[in-house]
């Protein structure tokens, strides 16, 4: 792996990846993942600069993180919109906030220990 990128050093790239992670962390547990565009939109931007480090996986991972939480959202929506699944849309949207507050945690855990993301 390389210690610099695009000449910025890799504790910088980490940095950076630490405080977006915490963006999206304190922008989900005060807006439920309304204000997470701004992390969202910073870390497609910041991602072509990790590119061939370990913490391009971490950019990664929020985004995937992101996007499957939205989709599981939605579908919640859709279920609370039937009337008739309204117990099991709570359900989803209560199993989708602990599944994104995992992700969260595991990859801020696993960037602090310099492992990749899957």
């Amino acid at each position: 792996m390389n210690t610099v990128v695009n000449d910025i050093p890799l504790e910088g790239s980490k940095q950076a990846a630490r405080l977006l992670y915490i963006g999206h962390a304190v922008t989900f547990l005060f807006s439920l993942g309304l204000l997470n565009l701004i992390p969202l939109i910073i870390n497609y931007i910041k991602r072509p600069e990790t590119q061939g480090t370990f913490v391009y996986s971490h950019h990664g991972w929020m985004l995937r993180s992101f996007w499957i939480y939205i989709a599981l959202v939605m579908a919640g929506g859709i279920m609370f919109v039937t009337i008739l699944l309204i117990p099991v849309a709570w359900l989803v949207w209560v199993g989708a906030w602990i599944w994104y507050a995992y992700r969260l945690f595991r990859g801020f855990m696993d960037l602090n220990s310099n492992k990749p993301m899957p």
